[in-house]
């Protein structure tokens, strides 16, 4: 399984980015693998933002990002989104997207996950 983030870079406070994965090499249907997104802010430790449990359509996130963010994917396409509104400086990091056959929501929140994204770069300037 390979992972490719997009859709990272440079916008003001306030403004809005939408990430996508684009998932390659699954061996079911992305439905009954367990992906989120994560960022790794500088000096930081990587945390969990959104994700889905494996086979579950409903959402979790991260409360700093709660009313802002709103994670998505398309089945079809096997492509994970993330759209982001309303940016603010602290949302500044590398962002990665993962994906795990086991996908529950202890290694979803926790990022015990096998397959990572490269890493796409939001900056958010005041």
């Amino acid at each position: 399984v390979q992972l490719q983030a997009s859709g990272g870079g440079l916008v003001q406070t306030g403004g809005s980015l939408r990430l996508s994965c684009a998932a390659s090499g699954l061996t079911r249907d992305s439905l009954r693998y367990g992906m989120g997104w994560y960022r790794q802010a500088p000096g930081k430790e990587r945390r969990f933002v959104a994700g889905f449990e494996k086979s579950v359509t409903t959402a979790y996130y991260t409360d700093s990002v709660k009313g802002r963010f709103t994670i998505s994917r398309d089945n079809a396409k096997n492509v994970l989104y993330l759209q982001m509104d309303n940016l603010k400086p602290e949302d500044t990091a590398v962002y990665y997207c993962a994906a795990d056959d086991d996908g529950s929501y202890y290694a979803v929140h926790q990022g015990f996950m096998r397959y990572w994204g490269q890493g796409t770069l939001v900056t958010i300037s005041s």
